[in-house]
This record gives C-alpha cells, sequence and structure tokens, in this order.
C-alpha cells in the first residue's frame, strides 16, 4: 500500500495564555512511501515523527494537508477505517488475558461482512503467533514474558488484522540491548515476509539505518533529508544531519576556505574548487582519517582505545567543536599515545564543508 502524504501540517495551540502563537509540530511535510517499503521517521525528542506517525494513523487530524493509501484520501477517515496495524511504546497488553486472547481481541470486534468465525480467528492467531515466533506462549499471561515476548505479541496484535499499513512508535526503547537488536532483525524480517507497508518511528540513528528502505530525518517539524540510509549517511544535506547520523559522531571543526585551500585550524588540509573564501564549518567522519607521517590534519593523541579489527585514537585539535576528535583507524597502524603528534591525511569523501550561518552543505570538488 502507497502512502502519499500532501503538504502536512499539524498545529498546536500555544501553552503560553498570554501568546497565541501556534506550535508547529509538523510542518509542510510532502513524501510518497513506497508499496511494501519499511521507511524509518528519524529525529530527536520533539521533532514531529511520532506526531506524523499519528496523523498517519488517524489518532490525530492533520491541521492542513492530506493522506492517501494508495488512490484513497483517508485524512478525514476514522482510525478503525484505515485498515492499520499499530504497535506502540508500551506494548499495550490485556494483563488478564492470555497470549492467545490479546492477539484474537481486534478480530472479537470485527462487524458485518468482516466478522470471522471462531476457527477463522484461532487461525489467524495461530499465523501471526507463528510469524513472530511465538506460538509455543499462546497460553501464558503477559506477566509471564519478557519484555521482546510482549512487544512480539504487540506486533501480532497488530498483523492478525493483516492491515494494509503497520505503523511502529518506538517499538524498541523499553528493550535492553540486546533484545533491541533481535527484536529488530525480527520486524525486519517479518516486514519482509508480509510486504506490509510500514513505517518505524525512532530517535536512535542506529535502528533507522539497519532495517529501513530509506530515512526521513527530521527536525523541529521539518524533514531534513529523505534517502537511503547510507547514501543520507555518506551525502549529508546539512550539519544537523551529519551530526545526526554516525556512530561514534563525525568530528566537528572550525574551518576557513582561503585560496582554494582548506584549512582546519592552522592545518591545511586539502585543496579544494568551487568555493569561494569563507569561515566554514568542517565535519570529517572517524573513518576518514589516514595515518600518514607527512599527513596535513596534526592532532594530540590522548588515547588508544582497541576494538579488535580497528583502534579508535582518541586527540585533540585546537579547531575542534568537540573536546575530543576520534579516528578510527585499521588496527594494523600503531599510535602510540605518548606522541606528541599524530598526523593524519583525510579521505576526500569522508570531509564535508558547511555555511557557517545557515549550516547547509557546501559542495566542492577536490583539486
Amino acid at each position: 500500500m502507497k502512502i502519499v502524504l500532501q503538504n502536512l501540517t499539524k498545529a498546536f495551540p500555544s501553552r503560553n495564555k498570554k501568546s497565541n502563537e501556534e506550535v508547529i509540530a509538523v510542518n509542510n511535510f510532502n513524501f510518497e512511501i513506497p508499496d511494501g517499503k519499511l521507511i524509518g521517521l528519524l529525529g530527536p525528542s520533539g521533532c514531529g515523527k511520532s506526531t506524523t506517525l499519528y496523523m498517519i494513523s488517524g489518532l490525530q487530524k492533520p491541521t492542513s494537508g492530506r493522506i492517501f493509501f494508495g488512490d484513497d484520501d483517508v485524512t478525514e477517515l476514522s482510525t478503525e477505517n484505515r485498515g492499520i496495524g499499530l504497535v506502540f511504546q508500551n506494548y499495550a497488553l490485556y494483563p488478564h488475558m492470555t497470549v492467545k486472547q490479546n492477539i484474537m481481541f481486534p478480530l472479537q470486534n470485527l462487524k458485518g461482512q468482516d466478522k470471522l468465525t471462531k476457527e477463522q480467528m484461532l487461525e489467524r492467531t495461530q499465523e501471526a503467533a507463528r510469524l513472530v515466533q511465538i506460538d509455543g506462549l499462546l497460553d501464558r499471561k503477559p506477566s509471564e514474558l519478557s519484555g521482546g515476548q510482549q512487544q512480539r505479541v504487540a506486533i501480532a496484535r497488530a498483523l492478525v488484522k493483516m492491515p494494509r499499513v503497520l505503523l511502529l512508535d518506538e517499538p524498541l526503547s523499553n528493550l535492553d540491548a540486546r533484545l533491541r537488536l533481535q527484536t529488530r532483525e525480527e520486524i525486519r524480517r517479518i516486514q519482509q515476509e508480509t510486504k506490509i507497508t510500514t513505517v518505524f518511528v525512532t530517535h536512535d540513528q542506529e535502528e533507522a539505518m539497519s532495517i529501513s528502505d530509506m530515512i526521513v530525518v527530521m527536525k523541529t517539524g521539518i524533514v531534513q533529508q529523505i534517502g537511503k540510509p547510507q547514501d543520507v549517511y555518506d551525502d549529508p544535506a546539512n550539519l544537523f544531519v551529519a551530526k545526526f547520523l554516525g556512530t561514534p559522531p563525525i568530528n566537528v571543526f572550525e574551518g576557513r576556505v582561503k585560496g582554494g585551500m582548506l584549512y582546519v585550524g592552522p592545518d591545511a588540509v586539502m585543496e579544494i574548487k568551487g568555493v569561494s573564501d569563507q569561515a566554514v564549518t568542517v565535519g570529517i567522519r572517524p573513518e576518514g582519517f589516514v595515518p600518514d607521517e607527512n599527513g596535513p590534519l596534526k592532532c594530540k593523541p590522548v588515547n588508544v582505545e582497541v576494538m579488535g579489527r580497528d583502534v579508535s585514537v582518541v586527540s585533540t585539535h585546537e579547531a575542534s567543536a568537540n573536546p575530543f576528535v576520534r579516528s578510527i583507524i585499521n588496527a594494523d597502524h600503531k599510535v602510540n599515545p605518548a606522541l606528541e603528534h599524530v598526523r593524519y591525511a583525510i579521505k576526500p569523501h569522508k570531509i564535508f564543508i558547511f555555511n557557517k550561518e545557515t549550516e547547509e552543505r557546501i559542495y566542492f570538488e577536490v583539486k
């Protein structure tokens, strides 16, 4: 099921009684979600991602704009008539019911031509349980399940209705790190098996990048960038996107362009074309550093953290916007933290420059 968001805007009244200014939670969102894809809505708290999900679900009505499921305008349609499955951060299971009863519950409310027999409901319930791999737990109560198992029950309950669209609102945030990894892999497997168009809301960039076909990065209600996860990581549109994606995060420096040369602090790191002389913000991905005793960027090492096949060199630089610069390099390179300086060459495709005022990306060519 293709989803089209057309000029979608949501405004809330101001909480300040002295001010009549509205709070714009989502601002003119335009996007077409392809049929059968998993889309990650990504951004920090308050960016408008959950509000967008709630408008798609019908739980909140847009201030303006339209929502289409395929060719159907569902903007005014009630939640129960949209054909959606919705999974929340808190599992919202009925504690007095068994797993089977929880999953079956939405089917018992079907009426008219959609009404099912008891045998049909049981068959659907068992199929949904098998899909999320909890078919051996159907007689248990929620209190007898782990957090990951409870989340699977919630997903099964959303899937049992055979929805046109599956909506997941921070579904992994209540799980520990290991369960998060396992459950996100399960969500991806289920989505690929069912081919249900899925919208996944998260503030965790690693989650979004690992399972999404496309990601939408949002900030203060405004879409910053849309694309395949790797494309957005490799080609950020602005400083916010560059800083939000990546673990460890991108290293940010004060820099300038002068006479066709890019400077990071006092270090002339690269000859570039197509950029006028100006102060800029420079971003270098941690994996963009190459140890080179004749390299142009000079940092003062503080510590070397061994990570197996790679090492993370923690250092300082006078132009760094953060206290430390983190460089991820191959473990074959030996870096002595007692050295006064370590020099790096920079991979051209791992360095970005941004306008000092607008923080928008400035594109350049390497000479």
